[in-house]
Order: structure tokens, then sequence, then C-alpha cells
């Protein structure tokens, strides 16, 4: 792909422009905490819907679905668009797409069609897909190679804190006085008295998601006239015959693979603990994916200081495939009524405590931080002509957060919430082996 732009430089951009990185970086930085507020909002919208719609854990978790598979169905579509558009126009094209999904909330709202909310979250990904496809190679190339992992972290940085600090606001804004929500309440009035009641429950997300599609509007106008440099990739432009060679890569395809398995388990610790904080009756259950985020953004702390400087990109991503392993344990066989690990790990915080269960599935944030970094820049070397159809089939894989949680919830619906956690292992297992070998190899034997 290259960009008709003037302004485009070298994929490894020279040392002198590296003065250009860290303004390059704070920009694209605000970007990932947009998408952050999208992504993460999830969290607290599937158990939110799940009574606004009366659902089954199965059925909410079409949420997720929605919005993830879009990644797949888009990625393809996305990379074409940027070789016309470049990267930067394109950052501000998903940014209008974005804003249009928003605006499709305002009409789901007022009708209670979930068919129509998950058109809203599949428009809403549609546009996320372009902006992901377009920073992240970004990225991974306004720098040093070795570095891009840290450099990946710190964007993180910015996109989990959305994470924690989305989750809060959706309750303190959108679920203040869910007592009078209660299955209970339900329960004591007729059909058409729980039709008006859910109605009116479902238009508080009226006014929080027109102002997002007003800030998505004005923050499309601004990336198009931002004065930020477009890059171009290593070699010559992708052309149609030679696309599918890039299957002919295996840290790419296993790669791709990897990334299924990790963006399923980040979705399912964090989008399904308000479902199953909501089953074991942990009070602010629609909040709990604040204390997956946390965790997260302690990850991407430790992966700024800690990659290439200790720990090298290859090392990080074995241990966190092995801290996750552990902590799903952890989630699977730990107490679900009491909270000794709550009290040992946050008793000086002062936050009221957790099921131990509760809290591991929330330190799987911890081991996920560093999964994304890490695989991106293993995935994408060597690529060389290929690196824009490579980022594309690495947005594919994001699919994992759309059809791994669909798992969970049938699984859960059927062997009991805390036990469908089982499903993470085979997860964790495969992103260890990408991480020892799979990696490495360049060939298919």
């Amino acid at each position: 792909m290259v960009s008709d732009t003037p302004r485009s430089v070298p994929a490894a951009a020279p040392a002198g422009a590296a003065r250009h990185v860290v303004p390059a970086m704070l920009f694209i930085g605000l970007l990932f905490f947009i998408l952050g507020c999208a992504t993460w909002i999830n969290g607290s919208l599937i158990p939110f819907l799940k009574i606004v719609c009366n659902l089954n854990n199965f059925q909410a978790l079409w949420v997720a679905f929605a919005f993830y598979i879009a990644y797949t169905v888009m990625a393809l579509p996305a990379a074409a668009v940027l070789a016309r558009t470049g990267y930067r126009r394109g950052m501000a094209l998903g940014l209008g797409i974005m804003s249009a999904g928003a605006l499709l909330f305002i009409p789901a709202a007022r009708t209670g069609l979930y068919a129509l909310f998950l058109l809203a979250l599949f428009t809403l990904a549609t546009g996320m897909t372009l902006m992901q496809t377009a920073i992240n190679p970004y990225i991974v190339h306004i720098g040093a190679r070795d570095s891009a992992a840290m450099r990946i972290s710190i964007m993180g940085l910015f996109n989990k804190a959305a994470g924690v600090l989305v989750p809060i606001l959706f309750s303190s804004i959108v679920l203040s006085g869910m007592e009078g929500y209660s299955e209970q309440a339900f329960l004591a009035l007729d059909e058409a008295g729980r039709a008006a009641l859910r109605a009116t429950l479902a238009e508080r997300l009226v006014r929080p998601y027109a102002l997002m599609a007003g800030i998505l509007a004005v923050m499309t106008v601004l990336v198009a006239l931002a004065p930020i440099r477009e890059i171009a990739p290593e070699g010559t432009s992708d052309t149609a015959p030679r696309r599918f060679g890039v299957l002919r890569h295996p840290q790419l395809v296993l790669g791709a693979l990897a990334l299924f398995a990790y963006v399923g388990v980040e979705v399912i610790a964090g989008d399904t603990i308000g479902l199953y904080g909501r089953h074991l009756g942990v009070p602010g259950f629609a909040s709990l994916t604040s204390f997956t985020m946390a965790f997260m953004v302690l990850g991407y702390l430790f992966g700024v200081v800690a990659i290439p400087r200790w720990l090298s990109q290859k090392r990080a991503l074995q241990v966190s495939a092995v801290g996750g392993l552990l902590l799903t344990l952890g989630v699977t066989l730990g107490s679900a009524s009491g909270s000794t690990l709550s009290h040992a790990l946050l008793g000086w915080t002062g936050l009221p405590p957790v099921p131990d269960t509760v809290l591991c599935l929330a330190m799987l944030g911890f081991a996920n931080a560093l999964v994304w970094p890490a695989i991106w820049p293993l995935a994408l070397d060597g690529l060389g002509p290929y690196t824009a159809s490579g980022s594309a089939l690495l947005i594919m894989g994001i699919a994992g957060g759309a059809l791994l949680p669909m798992l969970y919830g049938a699984l859960s619906d059927r062997a009991g919430a805390q036990a469908g956690y089982w499903m993470l292992l085979p997860c964790y297992a495969w992103i260890l082996f990408y991480a020892w070998r799979g990696h490495a190899l360049r060939a298919w034997r």
C-alpha cells in the first residue's frame, strides 16, 4: 500500500524523525482512549441489556458477538480502503462511521429492539475496525521495531484507562437507582408494566450515546485536519495476485490464531465479569469491568517499564500466558463466596471486598495486558510488502472476542457461571505455544 499523501515517510523512521514520534504517539493515544471508551462500555452494557431486553446469558453475549464479529467481516475491506485513503484519512473515516453507529443507539433505545442494538454495535465496531487496521501498524512503524511492544503498551494505557473510567461513569449515570429494576420489581408487575419499566430503563441510553456521537463527529474533523505524518509500509505495495501470499508466513497465521484466543479471553475477563458478579450477588456488578481494566493498566505500566529493558517481547508473552493459566485455575477452582484474596490484595484501598473468583477473573487483566503488544511486532516481523494484508489478518483475529464469549455464555447457562471459565485454559495454552515456538517459524514444514 502506497499512500497518495506527499508526506509519506519510511516505515522505520530515521533517527532525525524521532522528534515527531512523541507528538504522534500522544495524538494516537487520544484515539486509543476513544476506542477504549467505545469498547469497554460493553462490559456494563451487557448486564444492562440483559434486563432491558429480558435475555439469558447466551443471548446477552450477542452484544460481544455483534461488536467483535465486525472485525472479521470488515478487516479486509478496511485494508482495501486504507490502500486508497492512507492511514490518516482512514482514521478519520473510521471515526465518522463510529459516530453513525453511536447515533443508531437512539432509535434502538426508543424502540427497545435488541436487533437494532446489535446493528448499532456492529456499525460502531465497523468504524473501529478501520481505525484499528490503521493505528496498530502505524504505532509499530513510527519507531524502532524492538521497542514496538513498549509503544503499544503506552497506547494500551490510554485504551484501558478508558476501560477503568467508562464502566464507573456508565454505572453512575445510567444505572443509578437500579433498585426499582430488580428481578423482584419485574415479577411484581404484569406484562404491560414490565414492558413500560424496561422502556423507561432503555431511555437512559439516549443521552450518553448522543454525546458519544457528537464527540466522535468532532474528532472526525480534527483527525482529518491533523498534521500527523503518513507512513508507508516496507517494500513494494501489495497487489491482488500476491495478496494470498501472506498465508505463507507461519509467524503471521499462528499469530492471528493467538490473537483470536487472546481477544476471546480478554473480552471474557472484561465483559462477563459483570454477569458473573450479578450471578454471585456482588453489589455494583455493572462496574466490575473497571477492576479488570485497572489490572490491565498495571500490566501496561509494567510493559512500558520492562520492555525491552528487562523483558524481550517474546519473554513478556511467555510470562503472560503462564500467568493466564494460573489465574484461570484460580477462577475455576477458587471460592465463589470467600474474599480472603480480596482482603489481602485490596484491603488497603478501602474498596469493598469481592469474592476470590471474581478477583482472579479481574486479575486476568494483568496477565492479558502484554499479549496484544507482544504479538503484533512478532507476527508482523519480516512481512515486508505484506504488512498491510498481515495487519488485516491480525485484525480478523479479533473475531475471538465475538465467538469465545458466546461459547462461555452457552457453557455458563448449562454447566454454571464458574465452570464455564474452564474454556480459558486451552486459549492460554495456545498463546504459550506461540510465545515459545510459533512466532519463530518462518516456513510451513
